[in-house]
């Protein structure tokens, strides 16, 4: 799967029990990359609490002008917190 990835940001996403899981967002560069494939492929290379619990798909990452992923962003989505700014 690394090679199906063209992007990855991680992040950690509430829960109930634990406090956070390990969420990836991923753009792919090969469209049959499936999240079973890439949480394998962490499972193999990553230590067990690294595994990401949670892999979403998208299209593109949401970027600064010099191009850095806002990882914010993404938290504050996966927390309900999406400020709808044009």
């Amino acid at each position: 799967p690394d090679s199906g990835v063209q992007e990855v940001a991680a992040d950690g996403v509430p829960t109930g029990r634990s406090g956070e899981a390990v969420k990836l967002v991923v753009v792919k560069k090969d469209p049959a990359l499936t999240d079973d494939a890439v949480i394998t492929f962490c499972r193999r290379h990553l230590t067990g609490y690294k595994v990401p619990k949670q892999v979403e798909f998208r299209e593109e990452l949401p970027k600064s002008n010099v191009g850095k992923i806002i990882r914010r962003e993404l938290r504050d989505e996966a927390r309900g917190k999406v400020d709808n700014k044009a």
